[in-house]
């Protein structure tokens, strides 16, 4: 469904659209394919009208673990697919923030990177019991133009916010609930988020999504706000030495 790659799968339950981040064996670990998928979902969502809400999880133990090292070993080394990587995740941030329908987070396992920022971009979020998020950008030498230092300002204190940005420190789902950066911390996931999403379909439409506009407004703004450094400083902090000698390290011996 929406011609994606098959790294994402969108399946149709009536109005609901349930979409899974499809690389189990890597842990839904970003690549390419799922990164570019990620950048044409969203405003293809957007126009689907026969959609009214999503539902947005993992496919078997994680929610995403990251970054996939190899791709991102592949950044450091070519440029053009670095403008194209850097563009997508601006269009994932963006098409997230300006999605027209209400998107639900599962986080059925770890939230790592990428899939920490989906977490924060979506509308509602429930997280397993055993889950956690964890934004690991400066800890491997990037700067996170699409990742939790973006978007976790406006969920938590700006002190919180600096301290699991600039550490990268995994946040338990029970903490991750105490600091405002999920809703619910509960023993299924998926469960509890197709039963909210089916909640919200009772709505009526027009008001549930001019609500989550004007909402989404002041998610937007300040998102704008700090896009466009975030990506060049992102950009820059793939080619140091710093990073090229963490990611040589994890990727050694694979």
């Amino acid at each position: 469904m929406y011609d994606l790659p098959p790294e994402i799968i969108v399946e149709a339950d009536g109005p609901l659209r349930i979409i899974t981040l499809n690389r189990p064996d890597a842990l839904n670990a970003v690549n390419d394919e799922l990164h570019s998928g990620l950048a044409a979902l969203w405003p293809r969502l957007s126009a689907d009208r026969s959609a009214r809400a999503a539902v947005l999880t993992g496919a078997g133990t994680a929610f995403s673990a990251g970054g996939d090292f190899a791709y991102l070993a592949e950044l450091s080394r070519d440029a053009d697919l670095r403008a194209k990587t850097i563009a997508h995740g601006r269009e994932i941030v963006l098409g997230m923030a300006r999605c027209r329908v209400p998107v639900i987070a599962a986080v059925n396992g770890p939230a790592v990177g990428l899939g920490c920022s989906l977490v924060a971009l979506s509308d509602v979020a429930y997280i397993a019991e055993d889950a956690y998020l964890k934004d690991p950008h400066v800890q491997v030498g990037l700067v996170a133009a699409d990742g939790g230092p973006l978007t976790w300002p406006l969920h938590t204190s700006l002190l919180l916010a600096k301290e699991y940005a600039l550490t990268g420190a995994k946040i338990p789902a029970a903490r991750a609930r105490e600091m405002g950066l999920v809703n619910h911390v509960v023993a299924d996931p998926l469960s509890e988020v197709m039963a909210c999403a089916k909640r919200i379909l009772e709505l009526p439409q027009q008001a549930v999504e001019s609500t989550k506009r004007l909402l989404n407004l002041h998610l937007e703004r300040a998102v704008l706000a700090t896009l466009d450094y975030a990506t060049t400083a992102e950009d820059l902090s793939f080619q140091t030495e710093d990073f090229r000698a963490v990611i040589t390290r994890l990727t050694a011996g694979k």
